[in-house]
């Protein structure tokens, strides 16, 4: 078996390359990395540790060439490579060149070989958006509402879309879950961005372990003919009950660490209260099934960092007014963090995040004031976080079409219910190809062509008006598909345009 990879040096990618090169199946693993100096000795570590069975290309996502010379006889490619916030936040084209056109080069390689190799994409989360208590759970064909000013999934959508509309041979899309690695705490307390994580946002934790495990697994029970009907599909990785949390609980698990909590060391109006991303899958379990990946539990797994790296223990005996003080309270001045912008009064962002200043000023000063969902204040906890309650309580999204009918039966009856939810037509007859494209028109009046399994199992709809500018205060007005999660967390009376530009400034304006 031999395998390509992108994006090996990250969080997923280093278990995913460990943990398959156990595989004694493997001939090589051969990996593209970026010629950042932290590379060189990752690639020297690499060679003296797997020898012959790993390659090295050198070189970015961002070049064709290297992408070509990457996936060159390989049966396997899987494309993991991500530049995700806040890094993202601070360099648009850094995001752009490896999340859209970084995904472009790679299916145009996998394309280009006179055999195709079998090609897995990894997604994102980040493409559902902003989800909160109202509707914590998501599934594979919910709306792709991407959250506005966050390049990362804006390029995610359209990286994963040319996947789906590519016509490859033989691909699957994974849309990963947020990601519980060993340096999450050291690698996220330097920047405003955990000030935009909500209080109520679902979080499914993955660990990078499990992420890795899913990557052996797949390649393992595959190759040896053990799973059928895994191909061209979308699949959520989920993490089950125990990796599902909310923002709130997620802080007290990290902040343990050090002897502290969500509410010793934050105020309830540093953080943000919308335009987050983060669900819980109800359909998590279908890979679960296929792979047997899920071992790690959030809990369990903080205890085993906090056990690895004993510079936390010592945190435990620092005064907590200390570490309140000259590191959580500072970094509130931090150019992403949603209080900073509040107090410079940048409109378009405040909006964004708050709903407006006047929202802003409403924000209990005490947590005790405050609602949250770990705290059983929507309900029973334990209870919202079971993938059965779920079902039965009516917390799963409409997608517009009986989806009780197998993908076998479609036909066109499913193709004008789907687009009717969406305010749109379709405009071709289904000749029953669920991959053969079909003409659709959006409420807005764009035409474009896009299959039927990236619309009604994918969730995409027309690519003109799914990302930037984000309209969907207008769209959702139109768009019974979108509305039923977008006012979840919006107001109907809401008529804002978001704009940004590639040097991160943010912009709004009011429709009339």
């Amino acid at each position: 078996m031999k395998i390509a990879m992108t994006g090996a040096s990250g969080n997923m990618g280093r278990e995913a390359l460990k943990q398959t090169l156990e595989l004694e199946s493997v001939e090589w693993v051969r990996v593209l990395l970026s010629l950042k100096k932290k590379n060189h000795k990752l690639a020297k570590e690499w060679k003296k540790k797997y020898k012959e069975r790993i390659q090295i290309v050198r070189g970015s996502v961002a070049d064709e060439n290297a992408c070509l010379e990457l996936v060159k006889d390989a049966d396997y490619v899987i494309h993991m490579a991500a530049v995700i916030p806040p890094a993202s936040d601070r360099s648009y084209r850094e995001s752009e060149d490896c999340n859209l056109t970084g995904a472009i080069n790679m299916v145009n390689a996998v394309k280009a070989q006179p055999k195709q190799p079998k090609y897995i994409h990894v997604s994102t989360v980040a493409l559902y958006g902003n989800r909160d208590q109202n509707h914590p759970w998501a599934r594979v064909g919910d709306p792709l509402l991407i959250s506005p000013f966050d390049a990362y999934a804006m390029h995610k959508l359209k990286g994963e879309q040319y996947c789906l509309e590519a016509g490859l041979d033989c691909w699957a899309v994974l849309r990963q879950t947020a990601m519980l690695y060993p340096e999450m705490m050291s690698a996220n307390i330097k920047d405003g961005l955990m000030f935009h994580t909500a209080v109520n946002a679902p979080l499914e934790w993955s660990t990078s372990r499990d992420s890795g495990r899913l990557v052996k697994h797949i390649f393992e029970r595959d190759s040896k003919g053990e799973v059928s009907g895994f191909w061209k599909k979308i699949y959520n990785i989920g993490a089950g009950k125990r990796g599902r949390e909310t923002g709130y609980d997620t802080f007290n698990d990290g902040f343990k660490m050090i002897g502290g909590s969500t509410e010793k060391f934050f105020k309830p109006n540093w953080m943000a209260t919308r335009n987050f991303h983060g669900v819980w899958f109800a359909d998590g379990d279908e890979l679960e099934e296929m792979f047997h990946y899920q071992q790690d539990g959030v809990k369990e797994y903080w205890d085993e960092i906090a056990s690895h790296h004993k510079i936390y223990k010592l945190g435990r005996i620092v005064p907590k007014g200390l570490i309140y003080l000259f590191l959580f309270r500072k970094l509130l001045h931090h150019e992403n963090s949603p209080y900073r912008w509040a107090q410079k009064k940048d409109t378009a962002r405040v909006q964004a995040y708050f709903g407006g200043e006047e929202a802003y000023r409403k924000i209990p000063k005490n947590w005790k004031d405050v609602k949250i969902m770990a705290k059983g204040d929507f309900g029973n906890y334990d209870d919202l976080r079971e993938i059965s309650f779920a079902k039965e309580n009516g917390f799963l999204l409409s997608h517009g079409y009986d989806e009780a009918k197998p993908q076998s039966e479609w036909s066109d009856e499913e193709m004008t219910s789907a687009a009717e939810f969406r305010g749109g037509e379709c405009l071709s007859p289904y000749a029953g190809d669920a991959y053969a494209a079909l003409k659709w028109k959006c409420c807005e009046g764009h035409e474009f062509e896009m299959t039927p399994y990236t619309v009604l199992r994918g969730g995409h709809w027309c690519p003109k008006c799914g990302a930037m500018p984000w309209k969907f205060d207008r769209l959702a007005k139109k768009m019974p598909f979108y509305a039923q999660t977008w006012y979840d967390s919006h107001g109907e009376d809401e008529n804002f345009i978001y704009s940004m530009t590639e040097e991160g400034k943010a912009s709004m304006e009011r429709e009339v």
